[in-house]
């Protein structure tokens, strides 16, 4: 068997313990230094455009002024290198810490970086723990206002490791409008809430999309059950993305909305976000 790439840039997966139980256990969590908050970005099913509001919400941001980093935790699918326009291989001059790489004012570290597009990440949960838990300590994030982590659909390893291990200091949900994803939804605030993680607010994406030969307003996933889920859960709505091609070709392309097309409509909903959530103070 070949030897996995990881291990050259001193990205070696160890088993990372955890616990099952549903709450945060008494312990000293990673410091991961230089970086003032952490938020987690998911979603209870895939398929839902999470990635791709992670791009855009991180550069979104940068664009704003804040220092940003992205964590590509989406591990069995990590799209965040193409989505930024990274390509590459993060160095190791030392063996032990990595240094990330860095596209649209967005500093980026993702397991993507060192696997080849077209091979399988084979790994139990102890590996994928230990991995979240050496890119979150190991890698030189530099100074940063915040860290967002783009987590993998579900409430599993990862998700729980995230909240167990660090000082997480909240969690976007995306989804789209239809009820069986606003279902998976649910159980990802579950999670949070049962973590003890705050939650930041709810965001609902493929929200609707305008016909190009009568300029009709199209809903075809339902409208505003992200936004009624929000109030019934008492957590902030946090806004709608539409359900765009120019979006899809922009992240295809590295170069996310908010930077192709900075005065679109589509870039506007992503920056009208990333407004609220700083003018929330949560990241103060």
């Amino acid at each position: 068997m070949k030897e996995p790439l990881i291990k050259d840039a001193g990205l070696i997966a160890t088993d990372g313990g955890g616990s099952a139980a549903p709450k945060k256990q008494a312990q000293q969590p990673i410091e991961v230094k230089g970086v003032k908050h952490i938020v987690a970005i998911a979603s209870g099913k895939g398929g839902v455009g999470k990635s791709t509001v992670s791009s855009n919400l991180a550069v979104a941001m940068a664009m704003r002024g804040l220092k940003v980093g992205l964590l590509d935790a989406d591990v069995y699918g990590p799209s965040q290198p193409r989505m930024l326009g990274v390509s590459g291989r993060p160095s190791s001059p030392d063996g032990q810490t990595i240094l990330p790489l860095r596209n649209h004012g967005v500093t980026l570290m993702s397991l993507g970086l060192m696997m080849p597009d077209d091979e399988a990440l084979i790994w139990r949960g102890p590996m994928l723990m230990g991995a979240l838990q050496q890119m979150l300590s190991q890698v030189q994030w530099g100074q940063l206002d915040v860290l967002f982590v783009d987590l993998p659909p579900g409430t599993g390893d990862v998700q729980m490791t995230l909240s167990q291990k660090v000082s997480v200091t909240g969690a976007i949900i995306v989804s789209t409008p239809q009820d069986i994803a606003l279902l998976d939804a649910r159980k990802g605030i579950d999670m949070f809430n049962r973590m003890q993680v705050p939650l930041i607010g709810l965001i609902e994406n493929m929200a609707s999309f305008v016909c190009d030969g009568c300029q009709k307003v199209h809903h075809p996933f339902g409208h505003g059950g992200a936004k009624a889920e929000a109030e019934k859960q008492n957590m902030p709505f946090l806004g709608e993305i539409p359900l765009d091609l120019d979006i899809r070709i922009a992240s295809d392309g590295g170069v996310p909305m908010v930077v192709s097309k900075p005065k679109s409509p589509q870039a506007k909903a992503f920056l009208d976000i990333a407004d609220d959530i700083i003018a929330s103070g949560v990241l103060k």
